[in-house]
């Protein structure tokens, strides 16, 4: 299969996004360039003479060397110092890329993808059509353990929406934009101020009115019905996979462009799972390789279990055409080995070594580049973007030339434009009205993914504080424009006074409304 070539667009001399409209036209491919800048940093082996713990004095031998405490009468006579001839400082930096620096909106303004390489996106309609909003079946009608759908509540919305019309048209001109884990959910542990986030937004507020959200996670590894699925229960909210997207939800639109594909990470056998959804035609996944040739991996112990549900063949004999990394990696040992491999050889033909690392290397996709997730560990712990960190060094110390890669996910454009087409279609589903709002608000925990890939697209950015960031009043790399908040419902209805008014109310209370209902102390509906 012809690989396909992807031309750099340069917007560089595009105005900077101001205000959100959507597209004209679907869009398939997109690019994001900007000049970069590198901060100074001082020598870390310009040490001087110091006192350890204890009050002992400490010496450098020479600079760039680890200082030696002395004994506590200031000699030792059981040791010999042996001067350093190297500095003690990592040597990583000549083997990292430049653009796997850490995202700042102050230091950087590039994409993290290599070489301006462009991404492309699916297309705007989405393939399924799941609503949000869900009804009981006739069967549960009849057993008597679900009520019809109320049409007085429907009715009840109708007048008081037509009585804040005012209200009403700007509600639909705004949207939500969550990241999930450390703003809704630790893991699988619920964020108290979530639940009660999303039922406002789903109706149960003044105007008993949706508010157009999504959910823009760089969380993967699994297919979206079973991940929204996982989160509806947690959250106590349907959320449907039309208003969901996760790191590698955009990659499906490789499908069209590869054939032969190696998918790495997750648990099991998800991501493969995930990405026949996405309609790939042949997918391999490490332990097929392995469950080939075990000396591949000389130190993994490879069970019975794994070789039983493997898909092994001869790979000396079929040319992979790309590797996609879904998710994090399980075993950082075995899956950065058959990398490199592939990376090395001569059209991903397993087994070979390319006589030029560059002409014949095939192309690698990763869904993200967070280099910390928030769990419910109370440290925040390394996800793909260390892993692709790693790699790259690696793949520089054994070829000599740096990694071409491109990167999905937060906070890179291709993502965000997706986002674009998601808001479209869920606007569609909700209110008849294909369009993206023009007030947008980014509800992210991490500065450098959440908060700086918004602050790049234009939206309303605002940091909180239940997961990976826990800093002073802003983010001083990439402060969130809107503000820093608690938690998401502080966030959520702060945003919403600015654009709906301070007197609007987070409840519906039909006692208000239904004149049925009234009593002295309640108020008319046209009072509302």
């Amino acid at each position: 299969m012809s690989k396909p070539v992807f031309k750099d667009i340069d917007l560089s001399a595009q105005p900077k996004r101001q205000m959100h409209t959507p597209p004209d036209s679907p869009e398939k491919t997109t690019h994001m360039e900007f000049p970069i800048h590198h901060k100074k940093t001082d020598s870390v082996g310009s040490r001087h003479s110091r006192q350890d713990s204890r009050g002992h004095k400490k010496r450098a031998s020479l600079e760039h060397n680890l200082t030696i405490p002395l004994s506590p009468r200031g000699t030792s006579h059981n040791t010999i110092e042996v001067p350093a001839l190297r500095s003690p400082d990592a040597d990583t930096t000549q083997f990292m890329h430049h653009l796997s620096a850490s995202p700042s909106t102050k230091e950087r303004r590039v994409s993290r993808n290599s070489f301006g390489a462009a991404l492309p996106i699916p297309k705007s309609k989405r393939q399924s059509r799941l609503s949000s909003v869900t009804y009981p079946t006739e069967e549960a009608l009849k057993s008597g353990k679900a009520s019809p759908p109320l049409a007085s509540r429907e009715i009840l919305t109708s007048q008081v929406q037509d009585v804040l019309s005012h209200k009403v048209k700007k509600a639909k001109n705004m949207a939500f934009v969550f990241d999930i884990d450390g703003v809704l959910v630790h893991g699988d542990r619920l964020i108290p101020e979530g639940k009660r986030t999303l039922e406002m937004l789903n109706g149960d507020n003044q105007l008993g009115i949706k508010i157009p959200h999504i959910f823009l996670t760089n969380g993967s590894g699994k297919p979206e019905l079973a991940r929204t699925e996982q989160l509806s229960k947690i959250l106590k909210n349907p959320i449907s996979t039309e208003q969901f997207i996760q790191s590698h939800t955009p990659m499906r639109a490789l499908a069209e462009y590869y054939s032969t594909v190696l998918v790495v990470g997750g648990e099991g056998y998800r991501c493969r799972e995930v990405a026949e959804e996405y309609g790939f035609k042949d997918i391999i996944v490490p332990n097929d390789i392995i469950a080939w040739d075990e000396s591949i991996a000389p130190y993994r112990v490879f069970t019975e279990e794994e070789r039983a549900s493997s898909r092994p063949r001869d790979f000396s004999k079929i040319n992979i055409d790309a590797i996609l990394v879904f998710s994090d990696s399980r075993d950082y040992a075995t899956d950065m080995q058959i990398i490199v491999d592939l990376l090395r050889s001569e059209n991903g033909r397993y087994g070979t070594i390319a006589a030029d690392p560059v002409s014949q290397r095939i192309p690698i996709y990763f869904s993200q580049g967070d280099l910390l997730c928030p769990t419910e560990h109370p440290i925040p712990r390394m996800s793909q973007g260390a892993f692709r960190i790693g790699l790259e060094a690696m793949y520089k110390a054994l070829t000599g030339v740096e990694l071409e890669r491109v990167v999905y996910g937060k906070p890179e454009l291709a993502t965000y434009k997706y986002a674009d087409e998601v808001i479209a279609s869920w606007m569609d589903q909700l209110h008849g009205e294909e369009r993206v709002p023009q007030n947008v608000y980014m509800i992210g925990d991490n500065p450098a993914s959440d908060i700086v890939g918004g602050n790049m697209y234009g939206w309303n950015t605002c940091l909180v504080r239940t997961g990976v960031f826990q800093g002073g009043d802003n983010d001083e790399e990439n402060p969130a424009n809107f503000g820093v908040f608690k938690n998401v419902w502080e966030a959520v209805t702060t945003a919403c006074r600015k654009e709906l008014g301070d007197d609007f109310v987070f409840k519906w209370d039909e006692r208000v409304v239904n004149p049925l209902l009234h009593d002295s102390h309640a108020a008319s509906a046209v009072e509302v």
